[in-house]
């Protein structure tokens, strides 16, 4: 079967590289980003609103992939802060989007991220299905 690159096509085309790849019926997704459809970093200054359209971008990416949030087996989030009020903040809208459904996750401050005003990032591994 190999590796299939998937990219969902309510994403902005801004980054370039697939937003999730399935392997064997494992899906890895790229780092989610606060960018809306033209590609525009959202909520600038924000932690939690930045985490909700980081949230809504991962769910289109699973869903394009053949997943869900309720299929996701490991994340990571990462948040640029050295203040672990931010990272509770992120944390808070990441758990609430996951529900019910506890995976294993890793909660990390970082010193920078990719995007211009960009403070959470968040990737996952799921199942298909």
């Amino acid at each position: 079967m190999g590796v299939e690159l998937v990219r969902g096509v309510k994403l902005s085309d801004v980054a370039e590289y697939a937003y999730a790849s399935v392997a064997r019926g494992v899906v890895f997704t790229a780092g989610a980003c606060p960018l809306d459809a033209s590609g525009e970093t959202v909520a600038v200054g924000d932690f939690a609103g930045q985490a909700r359209q980081v949230m809504e971008n991962l769910e289109v990416a699973l869903r394009a992939a053949g997943s869900s949030l309720g299929q996701v087996a490991k994340s990571t989030v990462y948040v640029r802060s050295s203040e672990q009020a931010d990272l509770v903040a992120v944390w808070e809208v990441v758990r609430a989007a996951f529900g019910d459904h506890d995976a294993p996750s890793t909660l990390l401050g970082v010193a920078a991220l990719g995007y211009n005003d960009q403070l959470v990032e968040v990737e996952a591994v799921a199942v298909r299905g």
